[in-house]
């Protein structure tokens, strides 16, 4: 009977380390989208670290509920924005504030940076954070290039949603970095 115990749990450990090491694996992999979510969601750099933290702790508590027939970048992403869009929800409204630092600095001595560049980056920088928090997800998702499909599948809206919500939110953008041109 002890043996048989022992044995079960050997093997319980070894695939708790096997499930470990897959997510781990696959979150290596796919890392850049827990930093482009935390970067949409979090206006300073302590918040996006401990955003990053949190989308990553929420994956590891969903990862035993991953359906392996699904694609894990999007399973991953519906997390991801979740999480924080709960974080952009929980914060008071104050907007996107970050006092100026080596970041800032980095963007600011950027090789070919022009200064017309920086402010059009600002522009929309400030447009991007009066966004609503499914707008902000859309726009994240089209600039990763992804399919409307597969935004479709992370959001939980229709293909044609996607497709209709882009269109708008295109021309908002357009309108509000290039508002002389609208009137």
């Amino acid at each position: 009977m002890q043996a048989r115990e022992h044995t079960a749990g050997v093997q319980a450990n070894a695939m708790a380390e096997d499930t470990h090491e897959r997510f781990r694996a696959l979150l290596e992999r796919h890392r850049g989208i827990v930093f482009k979510v935390a970067n949409t969601y979090a206006g300073t750099s302590e918040d996006r670290a401990d955003l990053a933290q949190e989308i990553a702790a929420q994956l590891w508590r969903a990862f035993p509920r991953y359906d392996v027939a699904r694609s894990f970048s999007t399973w991953m992403y519906r997390i991801a924005l979740n999480v924080g869009i709960s974080a952009l929800r929980s914060r008071p409204a104050p907007g996107r504030v970050e006092p100026l630092g080596v970041a800032h600095e980095e963007i600011a001595a950027a090789p070919g940076l022009t200064p017309e560049l920086a402010e059009q980056l600002r522009a929309l920088d400030a447009v991007v954070a009066r966004l609503d928090s499914l707008n902000r997800a859309l726009l994240l998702l089209y600039l990763e290039e992804r399919s409307y499909g597969e935004i479709a599948e992370i959001l939980g809206i229709s293909e044609t949603n996607v497709a209709t919500r882009l269109s708008r939110l295109k021309q908002r953008i357009r309108g509000e970095l290039s508002p002389e041109e609208t009137q």
